[in-house]
């Protein structure tokens, strides 16, 4: 795992200095990162996390020197030392913390495993992208239906539309299928 260069630099952080708490900033507008969040809390740690919304006044009181903004776009998890670990870091750091966790992250931390967490990362990315329809812009445009703005997050899986859920797998998409023969075509 490697923390981010520039700004651990900033923050005197070195190779060696122990990891006691991890704050992970989550988009707290991404039902998805919501669902995430709310699944963290619930699993045994190792090293404590603490959730805070991404870009919100608490998150920017307690690490003034981050890019804010980019913190909406990307996972971000800082060290209790100043550490910050972005994308596939970020998810690896996090999975680290978890006591039943731990070995899966230190398998991702291998360069293949690093491509398989960067892979996930971007397959959410590209999910809160669709979520999004590709209107928001630097994290600040939000909205909903009745903020004028595209929708981010916030919409209900349902079995009509092929999700279904599974608590030993979780999610799973199956396109309702075309028994008439006439499947609608994007």
């Amino acid at each position: 795992m490697q923390a981010d260069a520039t700004v651990g630099a900033a923050a005197g952080v070195g190779r060696g200095v122990p990891v006691r708490g991890l704050t992970v900033l989550y988009d707290a507008q991404c039902s998805l990162c919501t669902f995430l969040r709310d699944w963290l809390v619930k699993q045994p740690q190792l090293v404590p996390l603490e959730m805070v919304p991404a870009g919100s006044d608490e998150a920017q009181r307690r690490h003034p020197g981050l890019d804010h903004a980019a913190t909406l776009d990307e996972i971000t998890v800082v060290g209790d030392a100043g550490q910050v670990y972005r994308g596939g870091a970020a998810w690896i750091v996090t999975l680290w913390a978890l006591r039943e966790h731990r070995g899966l992250a230190h398998r991702l931390s291998t360069p293949a495993g690093a491509r398989l967490a960067k892979g996930a990362v971007l397959a959410a990315a590209k999910w809160r992208g669709a979520q999004w329809g590709g209107a928001r812009q630097g994290g600040a445009q939000r909205g909903g239906p009745q903020g004028g703005g595209a929708q981010w997050g916030g919409r209900t899986y349902r079995r009509g539309d092929g999700w279904s859920y599974d608590p030993s797998w979780g999610w799973a998409y199956n396109p309702p299928g075309c028994e008439s023969g006439s499947c609608p075509t994007r």
